[in-house]
């Protein structure tokens, strides 16, 4: 007979195993801080090794007597494991030591509830997380195998088990409707953006690694930034006017971490299309932390399997306020393009390097040249100026107005189409295509 689940509490024994054969290591100091992002107090922590795992208990006997000695002598309410349990491992372990047991994918979802904000994120974490228990609802408690009985409770012949997984599958259809509902809106946005030939530049990165706080200091926005996991859930865009290239999209999005759960890239589909129709990603990387290499493939892993692998990156080093001697500094590839730079989001020094490697990565189609306009062209260069794109101006000796014109391609097709000019004056007919876009 099952033990009855007692209520929820904050005080656990972490578990961690290592398999040395494995390539799906996790990080034990990471799987600390995930504990206490979600509010947890970690008692105890236990280590050990295996070659696979146990598959009834995922660890081996002797170490589940361990957890089981821990849990009563340290007093603690739940066991956390760094690692995905079946649910039959999951109700096999809880079943031995007496107190609720939750896998890393459980904890993830857990700092996922507490993070969302918006409607929109609430409704992905939800989905998230059902989608997660309907898995173990099969290994419940033994009531839920009885049919329902009493007045009023006659009938359908259902068992409380089969009731609560067809509620359960009616609720999940019902989120995922109303997040396609959200997707066509965003969709609708992103199409708006595009017709507007507004760039846009997604922040992405492990989790942590500073994007809300390199957001707010290059928009000036109150983004909230913390130090801790997964401190953003629910996207952010802002546009940001940066010199020489003008307005630019930039979005915040929710950090990625080593085996990010499938589920979760699932449910926040809506979310990561922002990524994956990016026209640059900044991808940011905490450079004080020593295992920034591993989190740059992780966050890599992820970005190939929401198809966002072959987007333009360019790679923004933070957090070089806490590495000795070290100054802004843009690093460039054999071609001359920036290809990262090393800032300090907190401190804000190197913002404008950042803006200028974003004009260099995604300015290439800047047009810059001297035009000569007649006495009765004044209204092209009202609208030369309108855009920003005079950068200084002279007279001829036959009283044609010089200008020096600093100009985007995709505003000077709005401008050619807008006043029915001739591209050749720019120097770009041979670009007869771009122009009839």
């Amino acid at each position: 007979m099952f033990f009855e689940r007692v209520e929820g509490g904050d005080r656990a024994v972490l578990v961690h195993v290592e398999f040395p054969e494995s390539d799906n290591r996790e990080d034990p100091q990471e799987f600390e801080e995930l504990v206490v992002s979600a509010g947890g107090d970690p008692a105890v922590f236990i280590g050990g090794s295996r070659t696979t795992p146990h598959p009834k208990f995922f660890v081996g006997p002797g170490k589940l007597e361990e957890i089981k000695a821990a849990v009563k002598s340290s007093g603690a309410e739940l066991v956390l494991f760094n690692h995905t349990l079946s649910p039959s491992q999951e109700r096999n372990i809880e079943r031995t030591v007496e107190c609720r047991v939750l896998d890393r994918t459980g904890l993830i979802l857990d700092i996922f509830a507490q993070r969302a904000r918006t409607h929109e994120g609430k409704l992905q974490v939800e989905l998230a997380q059902l989608q997660y228990q309907s898995t173990r609802l099969v290994r419940g408690w033994t009531h839920l195998e009885r049919q329902k009985g009493g007045i009023g409770l006659r009938g359908p012949g259902e068992t409380q088990l089969e009731t609560d997984r067809r509620l359960l599958q009616a609720r999940i259809t019902s989120i995922h409707r109303r997040l396609a509902k959200v997707e066509r809106q965003r969709n609708q946005g992103r199409r708006a953006r595009a017709r507007s030939d507004t760039p846009t530049v997604s922040l992405v990165g492990y989790t942590n690694a500073g994007k809300s706080t390199l957001f707010n200091a290059l928009t000036r926005a109150e983004v909230y930034a913390a130090d801790q996991l997964f401190a953003t859930l629910d996207p952010t865009l802002r546009r940001l006017s940066i010199p020489d290239m003008g307005d630019v999209v930039l979005a915040d999005t929710v950090g990625f971490i080593r085996h990010l759960p499938h589920k979760l890239v699932q449910a926040f589909k809506a979310t990561l299309q922002e990524t994956a129709e990016a026209d640059l990603l900044l991808h940011v990387i905490d450079s004080a932390d020593e295992n920034r290499i591993e989190n740059k493939e992780q966050v890599e892993s992820v970005l190939e399997e929401i198809g966002s692998l072959d987007i333009p990156r360019l790679e923004v080093f933070n957090k070089i306020d806490l590495l000795d001697d070290f100054e802004p500094v843009i690093e460039r590839d054999e071609q001359g393009l920036p290809e990262r730079v090393w800032v300090s989001a907190q401190t804000g020094a190197g913002m404008a390097l950042i803006e200028q490697a974003i004009t260099e990565r995604l300015g290439d189609d800047i047009i810059a040249r001297q035009l000569a306009l007649k006495p009765s062209e004044a209204a092209l260069r009202a609208a030369l100026y309108q855009y920003n794109a005079v950068l200084g101006e002279d007279y001829d000796s036959h009283g044609n107005l010089l200008l020096d014109v600093r100009i985007q391609k995709k505003d000077l097709r709005q401008l050619v189409k807008k006043n029915g000019l001739d591209p050749d004056r720019f120097g770009v007919s041979a670009e007869k295509e771009f122009f009839e876009h």
